[in-house]
């Protein structure tokens, strides 16, 4: 897969919600129940985060959901990426970028949503190719206002900003015209998961899903 190749199929994925829960899972048993409500609520794109043990075998449990498109996210190294892979992630999420993770998944024919916090970075995704990526961590690296001005000198990229949203501000980021999508855990919190209040976490992701339209 070229970058090319992997940032249009990245741009799909962002495209199909305002919002990528980004999910720590530590029990696979909730893995299954847990996608149902988010799909159902009208977030089909699920970021697994490769935090915990069980996390390979959610990507697993979550891949069987009919209409969810489940993503691997921390992905840190080369292992990382055969791993999810094998797991049935059909996406990537870093919180950087290096070329030898890159490298990695357009090997691995895996969607990559590279993580930027500066001009430097976006630049260097360019230069390869890469036009969709991600802007971590978001608040830490100015929020919103910063990739405002992101907007005009670096047009051609397209944002999946992560870290520190919530229903306070994401509108703010989904009102800039270089932000897809938002990535967050707020849509998933970890008492409702343990809970398993499956219908309370369906209605916060159709809140989601709702968003900017």
């Amino acid at each position: 897969m070229t970058p090319q190749e992997a940032s249009a199929k990245s741009l799909e994925i962002c495209q199909l919600a305002p919002v990528v829960p980004v999910l720590i899972v530590n029990d696979v048993a909730h893995a299954r129940p847990l996608a149902e409500a988010l799909v159902a609520g009208g977030l089909p794109a699920l970021e697994v985060t490769l935090r915990t043990p069980a996390a390979l075998d959610v990507i697993r449990e979550m891949a069987k959901v009919e209409g969810g498109v489940v993503g691997a996210g921390t992905l840190l190294t080369p292992q990382n990426v055969k791993d999810a892979v094998a797991a049935g992630a059909k996406f990537g999420v870093s919180p950087g970028l290096t070329d030898t993770l890159l490298t990695a998944c357009e090997a691995a024919d895996l969607p990559l949503l590279p993580g930027t916090a500066t001009p430097s970075d976006v630049m260097k995704l360019l230069e390869r190719g890469y036009t969709t990526m991600k802007f971590f961590p978001a608040e830490t690296n100015g929020g919103a206002p910063a990739l405002k001005n992101f907007s005009s000198p670096l047009a051609a990229a397209k944002f999946c900003p992560t870290g520190g949203i919530s229903m306070k501000n994401v509108n703010d980021y989904l009102a800039l015209p270089n932000v897809l999508c938002c990535g967050g855990s707020w849509v998933a919190p970890a008492a409702l998961v343990e809970k398993g209040d499956w219908k309370a976490i369906e209605e916060l992701a159709r809140e989601a899903a709702s968003l900017g339209r």
